[in-house]
C-alpha cells in the first residue's frame, strides 16, 4: 500500500483508508466479530487509515475500532469526529461546536478508543452559531496538549476553511467526493491545493450504489438510512442505476469490477486526496484495495466522463435537512 500526505504538517497515511462507520450504524446488520477481523486484515493489507466518529452508534463505534487497534495503536493513522449530536431520535441531528464541548468531546473520544492521542480530529459538521475560530481555537489547545496531533473539517464551506485555517492550520477536510459527487471540483478542491490541505474523500463508492451490487431499494435493509436518501428513492434510484450499467460495461472491458472502477478513478484525482471506502467485511476490503493497482487510462477516462457526466447523478445525496448541514 502506497502512502499520501494530507496537509503540509506531517501527517501521512496510506493511499486508501477504511471507513468503519458501517460497521455499527446506519447500514442495516451488524456483526461485530466480522467488523473487528477486518480493521484488523486492513492493517495486514497496509491501510493503516481508520475514520471513526463519536456520532456513529452513537459511541460504539469508536469502542469498536478502539477494541480492534488494541495492541496495534503504532500501525494505525487514527481519525475521529466531534460536533454532530445524537439523541434517543434517529433523525435528530444537533450541532456543537463551543470550546468547552470540543474539550470534553475529545476527553470521551480517547477514552473509548482506548489511546492517549488521535491522530487527525475533524469537526464532523461546522456549527453555524460559534464562530470558527473559537472552535478550531479549541482544537488548536488539543494539539498544543498532545491530545491532538493534527486537525481537520467535514464538509465546511470556502469562507470557514479559510478563517479555520489562518487561526490554525488544517491538515485535511473530509467530504463526500465520487463519480457521482463531484461538487468539490467547483471551489473546494482549487482552495485546498491552494492552502495545502488533503482531501479525504468519504462515499468514494457512492455509498455502494457503485459498486453494482444494488439493483432495487428491496436489496437495503428495513432499517438502512439509504432508504431515506433521494438518490436510492424511486425513479431517482432507476435512473442511477442506468448511470453505474454504463460504468459496469467499462469496469467488465477491463476484467475489474464497477466499485474497483469507481474507487480508482477517485484515486486518480490527484496524490493529495484519499478515498475512504466503507466495508464491515473483509472479502470486499480485499476488493478495494486491489483497485490501488488499477491504471486508468486517458481514454478510459473520457469513456467514464461520457458514460457517468458530472452532474448526471439524480437526487439530492442526503435528505433536504441534512444538505443544511453540509458547505457551512
Amino acid at each position: 500500500m502506497k502512502t499520501r500526505k494530507l496537509g503540509q504538517q506531517g501527517l501521512t497515511a496510506s493511499a486508501q483508508g477504511l471507513g468503519c462507520m458501517g460497521m455499527s450504524d446506519f447500514y442495516g446488520i451488524r456483526d461485530e466479530k466480522e467488523a473487528v477481523a477486518t480493521i484488523r486484515h486492513a492493517l495486514e493489507l497496509g491501510v493503516n487509515f481508520l475514520d471513526t466518529s463519536d456520532a456513529y452508534g452513537p459511541f460504539t463505534n469508536e469502542v469498536l475500532v478502539g477494541s480492534a487497534i488494541k495492541g496495534r495503536r503504532n500501525r494505525v493513522v487514527l481519525a475521529t469526529k466531534f460536533g454532530i449530536v445524537r439523541s434517543a431520535d434517529p433523525a435528530y441531528r444537533g450541532i456543537n461546536g463551543r470550546p468547552e464541548y470540543v474539550r470534553s468531546a475529545c476527553d470521551a473520544s480517547l477514552k473509548r478508543l482506548g489511546v492517549d492521542h488521535i491522530d487527525l480530529y475533524y469537526q464532523h459538521r461546522v456549527d453555524a452559531g460559534v464562530p470558527i475560530e473559537d472552535t478550531v481555537g479549541a482544537m488548536s489547545d488539543l494539539v498544543s496538549a498532545g491530545k491532538v496531533l493534527y486537525i481537520g473539517l467535514s464538509e465546511a464551506g470556502v469562507d470557514t476553511i479559510c478563517r479555520a485555517h489562518a487561526t490554525h492550520p488544517l491538515s485535511a477536510l473530509q467530504s463526500e467526493y465520487s463519480l457521482w459527487t463531484r461538487d468539490p471540483e467547483d471551489e473546494l478542491l482549487p482552495l485546498l491545493r491552494e492552502l495545502g490541505i488533503g482531501l479525504v474523500a468519504y462515499s468514494p463508492l457512492g455509498r455502494g450504489f457503485l459498486t453494482g451490487q444494488l439493483k432495487s431499494p428491496d436489496d437495503l435493509a428495513a432499517d438502512d438510512y439509504r432508504r431515506t436518501t433521494p438518490r436510492f428513492q424511486g425513479e431517482n434510484f432507476t435512473r442511477n442505476l442506468e448511470l453505474v450499467e454504463r460504468i459496469e460495461a467499462i469496469a467488465g472491458r477491463k476484467g475489474i469490477t464497477p466499485g474497483q472502477l469507481a474507487l480508482a478513478w477517485v484515486l486518480a484525482q490527484g496524490e493529495d486526496i484519499v478515498p475512504i471506502p466503507g466495508t464491515k467485511r473483509r472479502s470486499y476490503l480485499e476488493e478495494n484495495v486491489a483497485a490501488g493497482a488499477v491504471v486508468i487510462s486517458a481514454a478510459e477516462m473520457a469513456g467514464i466522463a461520457e458514460a457517468l457526466p458530472r452532474g448526471a447523478a439524480c437526487g439530492g445525496r442526503y435528505p433536504e435537512a441534512m444538505m443544511g448541514l453540509v458547505n457551512r
